[in-house]
């Protein structure tokens, strides 16, 4: 089986435990308030901004081995520069001080996230990474487009509150293909095994962030 095939297969329970958080199930049905779409965008403000950050730290820990991946990572932080500018831009459509999202502290979840990612980049594997990319990307894919139409129309704001979502949604469908093709590359088990438990770590530590928007809600793991 191809790695690609095997986070799909491997990765179900977890997938569940993001898909499953409140939030996500109230988002479509109507049920959220503008402060859950705006505590959303300045969560996803707060990570978005390590990306490209991500990705160079990535790309820097790459063997001389893997240069096919390093050049694709090259062509990802090209795609990714700025993102967390639209995130501000789409908060302040819906009336936050955008400035004062970016001096904001994230919360324990999304610190957790962020910082789980550039350990493990560090201290295991830079394939690693890509775990986060499979769960982020694919994500957006399920999610974003769908989650934009029934936001808007609950809360009836702008179009410019959604340049986030939107793009992810139809620009992700496009990375996940070209994701495929590079995990498809990656024949080593144990290699193939690393990304896959990250994507475990990352299904989970995103799925904190939904779950930790208000205090009220629980935190466990994937079952």
């Amino acid at each position: 089986m191809k790695l690609y095939e095997r986070l799909q297969a491997e990765t179900q329970a977890e997938r569940a435990y993001l898909t499953e958080s409140p939030i996500i199930k109230q988002c479509f049905t109507g049920d959220i308030s503008l402060s859950d779409y705006t505590a959303f965008l300045t969560q996803a403000y707060h990570h978005v901004k390590h990306t490209v950050p991500l990705l160079m730290a990535t790309g820097a820990s790459l063997p001389e081995a893997k240069e096919w991946l390093r050049e694709a990572v090259g062509e990802y932080i090209e795609e990714e520069m700025g993102h967390q500018e639209w995130i501000l831009n789409d908060l302040a459509a819906c009336g936050e001080d955008k400035e004062q999202v970016r001096r904001s502290q994230p919360a324990a979840a999304t610190e957790l996230m962020v910082a789980y990612a550039y350990d493990c980049i560090h201290r295991k594997n830079p394939l690693c990474f890509f775990g986060m990319v499979f769960v982020l990307e694919g994500t957006s894919i399920a999610l974003a487009d769908n989650a934009a139409a029934s936001i808007k129309d609950a809360l009836s704001l702008s179009p410019k509150a959604f340049s986030y979502l939107r793009s992810h949604g139809s620009l992700d469908q496009e990375h996940i293909v070209f994701f495929e093709g590079l995990m498809n590359r990656i024949e080593d088990k144990e290699e193939q095994d690393i990304i896959i438990h990250s994507a475990k770590m990352f299904f989970q530590l995103y799925a904190n962030i939904f779950r930790t928007l208000h205090s009220g809600e629980q935190v466990g793991v994937a079952a």
